[in-house]
């Protein structure tokens, strides 16, 4: 019996350990430097939208999809029939993130996917954790941002790229 409470033992002790040393992760990387531009015009925008708009329908996904300009303001915004009503503001959240942090809203779902260090983003106000918010890039300054929300997160992300690829 005694030699059991001696191996239960130094089997906990080894679990503890094991579970205690910090696993090897990636630091995060430096915020980008891209600059802020002259914030999208009403046409650039229109243009993204179609384009975005043609993945969705493509797909039949029902989406929430939002352009806003590089100051935050919204541009446009169109819903489409039975979207649930969370993804406008799903979407708008996803725009901004990506606008504040110049970065797609993504990087911030796989920090959190990550675990450990990257659960610290989860701390930074505005930033969307889920795919689905690409800032748009033109001429490289940022000129706005789309933001997708209504079907999975890589489908918005489909989405968005969609809409991102044709502001340049």
């Amino acid at each position: 019996m005694r030699t059991q409470g001696k191996t239960l033992l130094a089997s906990i002790v080894a679990v503890v350990i094991v579970t205690a040393t910090p696993s090897a992760q990636q630091a995060p990387s430096p915020p980008p430097t891209t600059p802020y531009g002259a914030p999208i015009g009403l046409e650039a925008a229109k243009k993204v939208m179609a384009a975005a708009e043609a993945e969705a329908m493509k797909n039949n996904w029902s989406m929430a999809i939002v352009i806003l300009d590089s100051t935050g303001h919204m541009v446009m915004l169109h819903k489409f029939d039975n979207t649930q009503y969370g993804s406008l503001m799903a979407a708008e959240d996803k725009a901004l993130s990506a606008i504040n942090f110049r970065r797609p809203s993504k990087v911030f779902e796989d920090l959190v996917a990550q675990g450990g260090i990257g659960l610290r983003s989860l701390a930074l106000r505005g930033a969307s954790p889920l795919e689905g918010g690409i800032p748009l890039i033109v001429d490289g300054k940022v000129v706005g941002a789309i933001g997708v929300s209504g079907a999975t997160s890589v489908q918005d992300g489909q989405v968005a790229k969609a809409g991102a690829d044709a502001a340049k």
